[in-house]
Formats: structure tokens, sequence, C-alpha cells
């Protein structure tokens, strides 16, 4: 009796050796225990809106070096001006890449949103050209000048006729300057404000046409051999790396910064956009 009561103990012992291994091995391959290792090794994703070569162009030479930096960025390809904000400001995007501050700045007014600044990339020198005249003085009475229809292009349009002395200005208006603003024309020309994405078209039609080289360069147009007139370098437009306040300095918005501002980039645009987009890093 006493030798097979011993005999039942120990086999319980070793059953509930054999159960309790089970257990551990059983552990150690369900999902849950992987998941850290796993989720430690998977890229940050982030999305970040464009419109247009070369902020587009600039982007792709990003993103497989944000790769080598745990960062898997989605470009996202919107159609109009209005759009990248409006999608980074509802949170649909974490980033866009395609504006200066000022159009920025409006955008934030207009709408309550808190758009901020991250990496100023490149200045574009902006100028008026046009398919009918060769000099500004050429331009007729009556001539027919085209501008972006935002308020920080007209003012910037604006600014830029006035140095060049076909209007003047209300002194102080700035880049904050509307056609009311406009004191003197003795030319009588005539101002039309259109969609950004509509300036190229607007060549065929209007006299002179004020518009970045973003815009002008796939006509095969550059400031210094086509434009008649310029407005010169003006840190106040440099194209930039837009966020939002609360996502600014994330890990993965500032190494898309500095990638962005990086040797690369610069090199791309030495070699690609000399004449018409300098950087500003």
């Amino acid at each position: 009796m006493k030798k097979s009561l011993k005999y039942t103990l120990m086999l319980l012992v070793l059953v509930m050796i054999a159960a309790g291994c089970g257990n551990n091995k059983e552990a150690e391959s369900t999902p849950e225990a992987a998941a850290p290792a796993a989720n430690a090794t998977e890229p940050v994703k982030i999305k970040v809106a464009s419109l247009i070569p070369p902020m587009t162009d600039i982007l792709e030479i990003v993103k497989p070096l944000l790769k080598e930096d745990g960062v898997d960025m989605d470009v996202v390809i919107l159609s109009d001006n209005v759009q990248p904000n409006e999608a980074l400001a509802n949170k649909e995007v974490d980033a866009n890449f395609f504006q200066h501050v000022p159009y920025m700045e409006q955008f934030n007014a207009s709408k309550g949103s808190k758009l901020v600044e991250v990496q100023p990339v490149y200045d574009a020198i902006y100028g008026g050209y046009s398919k009918r005249y060769k000099a500004i003085a050429d331009l007729p009475e009556g001539a027919t000048l085209v501008m972006a229809n935002d308020p920080s292009n007209i003012g910037r349009s604006l600014q830029m006729f006035a140095k060049a002395g076909l209007i003047k200005l209300k002194e102080g208006a700035g880049i904050q300057a509307t056609q009311a603003d406009i004191t003197e024309n003795a030319k009588k020309f005539k101002f039309q404000e259109v969609d950004l994405l509509m300036l190229a078209r607007m060549l065929d039609d209007a006299d002179l046409v004020a518009m970045t080289p973003a815009y002008a360069s796939p006509l095969g147009l550059t400031p210094k051999k086509d434009a008649l007139i310029t407005e010169g370098n003006d840190s106040e437009f440099t194209i930039s790396l837009v966020a939002r306040e609360d996502n600014k300095d994330s890990d993965a918005i500032q190494k898309l910064a500095k990638r962005i501002s990086g040797p690369e980039v610069k090199k791309f645009l030495e070699d690609n956009y000399a004449e018409i987009a300098l950087p500003a890093f």
C-alpha cells in the first residue's frame, strides 16, 4: 500500500512539472510575448503633403534616407494649394512642404489653425513672365497683369510691380498690400487674381504673369533668362517644411527636418535648380 501511494505521488509530481513546462513554452510562443521585440524594429509612419516639383522631388530624395532613421514617409500629392494645409490642420497628414511662411500665417489667421514652420528649405526667385513682350518697358497701356489670388502672393506681386516702377503703393503696405493700396497706376494696368495652379495657363491670355519658379520651370522658363522683372531674394518667402504646434518637436518630424536640410538635398538643388531655387540652410 505504501509503495503504491509513493508511486502515485511521484506520478502526480511529474505530471505537474510537465504541465508547467508546457505552459511556459506556450507563453513564450504567444504573439503578446513576441510583440515588444517586433514593434521595436518597425519604422514610424508619417504622411507629408505636397504639390509639385521640386518639392515632391526633394521629398523623394529624403524618403530612403528617412528609412535609415527608422521613419517610413508616405508622400501625399494633392491637387490645389489649400488642401495641404487643411489636411495638416485636420491631422490627416503630419507635415506639408509647398509654401512660404506668409502663406501659412494667412491660413492660420483665416482658419484659427496652429501650423508652424519647422525648417526653411529653399528661396524661390519670384518673377514676372510674358509671352508677348521682351522688356518691361514694352508693356502697353491697359496691359493685364496676373497674380495668385491668396493674400500673401497678392502683396508679394504688388510689391514686385512697385519695385519695377509699374505702380506705386501706399507707404507701409508691405506684403499685406492689396489693389486698394495702389496709389498710382499711370499706364492704367488691369490686375487679375487667379488660383495659384492657374498661373502657367494664364501666360497665353495675359500680358505679364507673376509666379515662382515652381510654376515657370515646367514651361522652360527661368528667372535669370526669361523674367521681365524679379523681386530678388527674400527670406520672408522661403519654401519651408511645415508641421503643427502639437507635433513639430516629435522625433519623426525632427528627423525629417534634418534630412530635408541635408547635403543630399543641397546638392540636388545646386545640380538641378541652381538658377531658380537657392538652398536656405
